[in-house]
């Protein structure tokens, strides 16, 4: 099945891959790798902002940490076009806003890896780093960078 289809299928929408905010480029492809840029918890109302620890859940910050997910996808989608082209979910890389004492910063990147693993399968299966931040861009929860292996 293609991921379009498990895409459809699981009735996920990607949102439009967002314009960098910065002076940066959203992703760079070198050889079979794609480098996307961090991507920050945002909706379809806006910023998803808080800080882990202090107000918001675990189970918040997961949401966002997919919402970023989503983010990543809609931007390698546009680097390369064709999803099908994904040969594997490289690396992911997730900054959590949280306070000294919030040590939960894994369960919060799941909501991003568990959904490369539901779009992509066993290539979605990934090396990774979750950290914590004491503040991230424009008060969101949790920023996510990504490395992609395409055809």
């Amino acid at each position: 099945m293609s991921i379009e289809a498990t895409l459809a299928e699981k009735g996920i929408t990607l949102p439009a891959a967002p314009a960098p905010a910065a002076n940066y480029v959203p992703f760079v492809q070198t050889g079979n790798l794609v480098f996307v840029s961090g991507q920050i918890s945002q909706d379809e109302g806006g910023l998803i902002k808080g800080r882990l620890g202090d107000g918001m859940s675990v189970e918040d910050g997961a949401a966002a940490a997919r919402r970023c997910g989503l983010s990543l996808i809609a931007q390698l989608k546009a680097a390369v076009g064709d999803l099908d082209r994904v040969k594997r979910v490289v690396k992911l890389t997730g900054f959590v806003n949280s306070t000294p004492d919030f040590t939960d910063q894994p369960k919060v990147i799941n909501g991003c890896s568990d959904l490369m693993v539901e779009v992509f399968g066993e290539a979605g299966r990934h090396a990774r780093a979750a950290v914590s931040a004491p503040a991230l861009p424009l008060g969101v929860a949790v920023e996510i960078e990504a490395i992609f292996e395409v055809a």
